[in-house]
Parts: structure tokens; C-alpha cells; sequence
């Protein structure tokens, strides 16, 4: 178990990658997002973007697994009080291989509870040209190390 102090300041990591295929990206926008760009080849090829192109809800869904199997699943995590910051940069398209980062930029031990602090936290997903597609500036409350645990 990976606890707050194991996250310093400047900690950045790769957290993993997925491709998204594009009956996935239509899929998820049927169901959740259903503008013609996201669910319309046709339609998506004559529009602003030349073709279809995700949901960004659909990469931060993405983004979300990537940061659950490979950070918060052995982490003392306790939650989310949220996000403070969300852009989604440039388009994302089938095909496109997405790599999540993680930056810790502060970790705020709390006063009213000593056993846990939020982290905030820059998340950053390229794609397999290097191009940003997604920012997020969030937070994560996290136990702090008992007493008796061993470091990892």
C-alpha cells in the first residue's frame, strides 16, 4: 500500500496507454455523447474536424481506468473532492494511442485530520505523436502512513 508520503512533490509518472478503436469511440458517444462528429463518419468528415473524432468524456473515462489500475488500486486513496481544471486540447481519433502522466504539484497534509492529505495532481494524456491531448488538475485525499507501516 502506497500512502501520501510516497507521492512528493515533482513525483511524475507514466501511468499507462490504451488505443481507442473506432467502434469504441462511437460506441461511448451513441450512449453518452451523440453529436454527429462523435457518431456520424459522413456527417464527422464534412465537419470542423475531417472525420469522427471521441468524446472527451470518453478520453477522461479512458483516462480514468489507466489512473484506478495503475496508481489508485494500490494506493491509500480515499476519493476525489474533485477536479479544478479540464481541457481537452486537441482531438482525439480512432486509432490514436493515449499514455497517461501524472505530476504531483502539492501535498497538503491535513489540520482537522492527521491521518490524510489531498494531493493535487497534474494529469496529462498524449497521444503517439507526443501532442496533449487532455490536462486535468485534480485532487486526491489519501491516508497518510500509520505509524506502524512499513515504507514501500
Amino acid at each position: 500500500m502506497k500512502y501520501a508520503e510516497d507521492f512528493p512533490v515533482g513525483l511524475r509518472r507514466e501511468l499507462g496507454s490504451t488505443t481507442l478503436a473506432e467502434d469504441e469511440v462511437i460506441r461511448f458517444a451513441r450512449e453518452f455523447d451523440p453529436q454527429p462528429f462523435h457518431v456520424d463518419k459522413a456527417a464527422a468528415e464534412r465537419g470542423f474536424y475531417g472525420g469522427i473524432i471521441a468524446s472527451g468524456w470518453h478520453t477522461c473515462s479512458l483516462t480514468m481506468r489507466i489512473m484506478v489500475d495503475n496508481y489508485l488500486s494500490d494506493a491509500a486513496a480515499l476519493g476525489s473532492p474533485g477536479i479544478d481544471e479540464l481541457r481537452w486540447l486537441k482531438p482525439v481519433r480512432p486509432g490514436d494511442r493515449l499514455t497517461v502522466y501524472s505530476t504531483v504539484r502539492e501535498v497538503k497534509n491535513s489540520t482537522s485530520k492527521p491521518d490524510r492529505a489531498v494531493l493535487t495532481t497534474v494529469t496529462e494524456v498524449e497521444n503517439q505523436a507526443g501532442d496533449v491531448v487532455l490536462t486535468m488538475l485534480g485532487k486526491t485525499m489519501m491516508l497518510r502512513r500509520p505509524a506502524a507501516a512499513p515504507r514501500t
